[in-house]
């Protein structure tokens, strides 16, 4: 490693670190010195199969003060990203960590101030912004290919056999997934949630606790209207991931389903009944990172050049706002005024 390597130390090691290994395998510019877990047997098979260069340790506070890194990654369950980014900001050390920011509104505003004040680089693993369908996508509404975008809908139905936290977690959807399709909703369109409708249920069969499914209507600024439709109990023809697409622009629409390569039309005429189509072409992008690649990237630049990375915690504020605001207002049963949350 050179001599401009940042030193890393991960905290919890489990199943989530293999997408970390697998990205940090290629990126030079990092090294994982320490590896933190409650159970340190977890620690210290995953120093044996990624990182045998490593020290590990029960005690976060201890290994911070011992290795003196220069950042934290957080691969722990929610409930612990309060206690370790405080951890990691009383040692000036940098931070990214999994979604979400935090388990509350609340304290996800404790760590953006926390963070703010130890002037450190604090980032969020919004890793689905980081894929190539959501770059042509983007790129075409910038462009102005479909005209002032109008109307997005996002469909995510899947049903996934979990263990773990997640099966016991109340509103799982909202606060453990959709904040991702929520994120990619305001990095497509640069719009920001002003208010939401929201319901949610546990439909029969589901194996979660609470919360497997949600509607949700989002108005944004510049008049977008932005809907999601998710369950994590629906068996078969599940989504993809990314789930599936739709950008309405007053010009023309663009869809993607989320694995393939974007399609779409605008209006070449007026026509008589129906207005005259053509077919949108999308450009091969440039290579990119996607995933956790990118978003570590992107982290690190921030890091050197003293700069906010695109998922930074007090702009993640606002994708988490969507998400509470959405809980708030499928226990109220009416439109949630978003602003106040992330004001």
């Amino acid at each position: 490693m050179g001599a401009e390597t940042v030193r890393a130390v991960l905290v919890g090691c489990g199943e989530i670190t293999g997408l970390w290994f697998d990205a940090l395998d290629r990126i030079d510019d990092v090294s994982v010195v320490g590896l933190v877990d409650l159970e340190i047997d977890r620690a210290d098979r995953l120093r044996e199969q990624r990182c045998p260069d490593a020290e590990t340790s029960t005690d976060l506070n201890g290994m911070l003060d011992r290795l003196r890194p220069d950042c934290v990654f957080d691969c722990t369950v929610p409930a612990a990203h309060e206690h370790v980014a405080l951890a990691a900001f009383a040692h000036r050390c940098h931070l990214l960590g999994e979604k979400p920011l935090a388990p509350t509104l609340e304290a996800a505003r404790r760590l953006v101030k926390a963070g703010r004040a130890a002037g450190v680089v604090h980032a969020v693993v919004q890793n689905w912004r980081y894929s190539t369908g959501m770059g042509q996508l983007r790129a075409a509404v910038e462009a102005g290919r479909i005209g002032r975008p109008t109307t997005l809908t996002a469909d995510f139905f899947m049903a996934p056999h979990f263990t773990g936290f997640r099966n016991e977690m109340d509103h799982v959807l909202l606060l453990d997934m959709a904040i991702h399709s929520f994120d990619q909703a305001r990095f497509l369109t640069g719009a920001d949630p002003l208010a939401v409708q929201c319901l949610e249920w546990n439909p029969p069969g589901s194996p979660f606790a609470a919360g497997a499914a949600a509607l949700a209507t989002f108005r944004m600024t510049d008049d977008i209207v932005f809907s999601y439709r998710g369950s994590w109990s629906a068996e078969g023809r599940p989504s993809p991931w990314h789930g599936e697409w739709r950008l309405v622009g007053e010009g023309g629409t663009v869809r993607w389903n989320g694995a393939d390569r974007p399609t779409g039309e605008r209006r070449a005429g007026p026509g008589a009944f129906w207005s005259d189509l053509q077919p949108l072409s999308f450009d091969e992008p440039p290579p990119m990172a996607e995933g956790h690649e990118g978003v570590i990237r992107d982290f690190l630049t921030a890091i050197a050049n003293r700069t906010r990375p695109p998922t930074d915690a007090s702009d993640n504020l606002r994708s988490l706002a969507m998400v509470f605001g959405a809980i708030e207002a499928a226990k109220t049963g009416g439109w949630v005024d978003l602003r106040p949350y992330y004001a």
